[in-house]
């Protein structure tokens, strides 16, 4: 029936039914793509989450702590299209649960093998939690799955397109139409002129400059090919002459190109097999890490269970009845347990240690520390221990340097240094501590030993986590993890580790510090006001006034300065836990706080007392060595009065705590007026 119609109308009935077709096509193409995108990427994302999931929680599950799982399920939150988490222990028992807002919080009683499945608009997976090939237990979701309702949008979109293209190909086709048909119209007519009348003189007008245009033109030519058909067939031959060499420069081209694409796939080639060995290697890397791992948790094992028996034993001994023993024996007994214990603590320290510090949660108070005054505290701690082996521990006679670091992560990284260099020393040994000045600005501080020394291959591996370097059976304690935990501080206080070592004559570790100029000297800047001492200051003191500091120099400066304020009776406490007891205690008028302070940070210090009756009211100021300005405000945000850095500015300090002071006596005195 087509062929009965108009070409007008076979045009339009090419363009609608063309037209239709692709975006028939086009549109199931997108649909299905995107549906099948969206299933895969679901699948995936869950996948993804329940593996992390797991990962996350298995520690969680192999210490049965419930509170941590809960909180690793609580940041589910962040992902809107999980409706709802669980984790299951290895009997498949429910362990914690999350569920999103206005979720109905309801799980399987019990843990499923592997998989998905998909029941309407919820999607439900379960993944084991596998470790050191351990089930641990089974992590479960049950997400959004909207493949339903994302077809049928699509299809109600995709019919909205389809009506309004074809719409408009309709109107563009009647149209554009008339313009392509009506050269061929003209040349229809002229043609049917030329062959009634013989008259090869007559000319179809040219109304466009397209293909029809071409169409007229050919067909004036036709008439007139019988005088120009010599002249058209010599043009003909240069043109296809010219064609040839156009093709014999393209063939050219083309080698060239197939020349430059071998060279490019054998670079590509190249590169791909620097990559694979690459990536071969950081295999090994990662394979060697994970034994090295799996020996550290098997080596903890061994370390924990070590002090456990003998804590555990000696204490059966001790309750028992039918086990009698003396008040000496009691008194050995308990002093097995304290070191057995003693020794615990210090393995689990130092694994918590490290776990702070690979998670990066370690707050450090770099402030001027005398590392004479470190250096003595040490000496009497190591000393001791070193004496049972006999071994003689030298120490610089004096030292004045002042170093920039945090005074207990220096105690702990020196005391780490000083037991390594007696624990796997010879008996009668030596463990030499020197200071040396090589580099402008930085002071290397030096522990030599006598031991055994380090092979080359050991040395690679010295600062690896998990890794004893063949320790495990050398009957010495320890986790193989302090000099990582070591390096790891030195590098948080902007210094630098290194050690260097030989074998059968010892091992020397150094630490590059920066130098810097005590709080100290500030005193001499005090202003005239402050010069004259008062015999008893506490006397006539109006006021109380609590420092919460953990540094000793920063605390002897603030006592200086204080010393010469009659009005002020200064109290100090080590940490904040301390620092809130003194303030519920005695009540001071006003508080100066440290941020970076041990046990309880000085923020989490003042939400303590501003939660507190008794305290709110006291008014508190940040004295603290964080001086970037996101510090400033966000100290100010937390609900400080007022907020100094360190190094302390007398005159400023000395303005904080006197407007304070003022802005107190204004607040009594208002009181005191509207009482009856």
């Amino acid at each position: 029936m087509i062929r009965m119609h108009s070409l007008r109308q076979k045009l339009a009935a090419v363009v609608m039914l063309t037209t239709l077709a692709s975006l028939l096509v086009s549109v199931a193409i997108l649909i299905a793509y995107d549906l099948r995108h969206y299933h895969r990427a679901l699948l995936g994302d869950m996948s993804t989450q329940a593996e992390l999931l797991g990962h996350m929680t298995s520690a969680a599950l192999s210490f049965d702590d419930q509170r941590l799982a809960a909180e690793n399920l609580a940041l589910l939150r962040i992902r809107p299209q999980v409706r709802a988490g669980a984790i299951y222990n290895a009997r498949g028992e429910l362990f914690a649960s999350y569920a999103a807002p206005g979720e109905a919080r309801e799980f399987p009683a019990k843990a499923r093998a592997d998989g998905v499945q998909i029941e309407g608009s919820n999607l439900f997976l379960y993944r084991r939690i596998i470790e050191n090939g351990e089930l641990l237990g089974t992590v479960y979701l049950r997400a959004e799955y909207a493949l339903v309702s994302r077809t049928l949008d699509y299809i109600g979109v995709a019919l909205l397109i389809t009506m309004v293209a074809m719409l408009l190909a309709l109107l563009l086709t009647r149209r554009l139409g008339r313009i392509v048909t009506a050269p061929i119209f003209a040349i229809a007519e002229v043609a049917r002129e030329v062959v009634s009348t013989r008259d090869y003189s007559r000319r179809a007008p040219r109304t466009s400059t397209d293909e029809a245009g071409e169409l007229v033109d050919s067909f004036n030519a036709m008439l007139t090919e019988i005088e120009q058909r010599t002249g058209e067939l010599e043009t003909s031959n240069r043109a296809i002459a010219r064609e040839a060499e156009e093709r014999a420069r393209a063939q050219q081209e083309v080698m060239r190109l197939n020349e430059q694409l071998e060279v490019r796939v054998h670079e590509r080639t190249l590169q791909l097999e620097t990559a694979n060995a690459e990536l071969e290697l950081a295999m090994e890397e990662a394979k060697e890490a994970n034994q090295a791992k799996s020996a550290f948790l098997s080596a903890m094992s061994h370390e924990l269970r070590t002090p456990l028996n003998a804590i555990l034993g000696f204490a059966q001994i001790l309750t028992s009845d039918s086990l009698p023993s003396t008040l000496p024996q009691k008194k050995e007994f308990a002093g097995h347990i304290l070191k057995s214990g003693r020794h615990l603590l210090t393995l689990i320290n130092e694994i918590l240690d490290l776990a702070k510090v690979e998670a990066g949660a370690v707050n450090l108070s770099l402030e001027p520390v005398e590392l004479g005054d470190v250096l003595g505290e040490c000496r009497s701690m190591i000393e001791p221990i070193a004496a049972e082996r006999g071994i003689r521990v030298l120490f610089p006679d004096a030292c004045e340097t002042v170093v920039e670091a945090d005074r207990t992560r220096l105690k702990q990284v020196l005391l780490n240094l000083l037991s390594n260099a007696v624990k796997y020393n010879r008996d009668a040994g030596a463990v030499v501590v020197d200071i040396a000045f090589d580099t402008p600005g930085k002071v290397r501080l030096s522990v030599q030993d006598t031991g055994l020394g380090l092979r080359p291959d050991q040395l690679d591996m010295l600062f690896q986590p998990f890794n004893r370097l063949g320790q495990e059976n050398s009957g010495q304690e320890g986790t193989g993890i302090g000099l990582v935990v070591t390096r790891r501080l030195v590098e948080l206080m902007n210094g630098t580790i290194g050690v260097s070592s030989r074998v059968g004559v010892g091992s020397v570790f150094w630490i590059d510090l920066p130098v810097t100029v005590p709080h100290a000297l500030a005193l001499k800047e005090a202003p005239p006001a402050l010069a004259q001492p008062v015999e008893a200051p506490e006397a006539n003191a109006r006021h109380t006034l609590l420092y919460v500091e953990d540094n000793p120099a920063n605390l002897k400066l603030v006592e200086e300065i204080v010393r010469f304020r009659p009005d002020l009776r200064l109290m100090a406490a080590q940490d904040g836990h301390l620092g809130i007891e003194m303030a519920r205690l005695h009540r001071p008028d006003l508080i100066l706080m440290d941020l970076n302070l041990p046990c309880v940070s000085g923020i989490d210090a003042l939400r303590t007392l501003r939660s507190d009756p008794r305290t709110a009211h006291i008014p508190v100021i940040a004295l603290t060595a964080n001086a970037m300005p996101r510090d400033v405000e966000r100290g100010l945000a937390a609900g400080f009065f007022r907020y100094l850095t360190k190094p302390i500015n007398i005159d400023e300090f000395t303005e904080a705590v006197n407007s304070t002071l003022a802005w107190i006596d204004r607040r009594a005195a208002s009181r005191k007026e509207q009482q009856p």
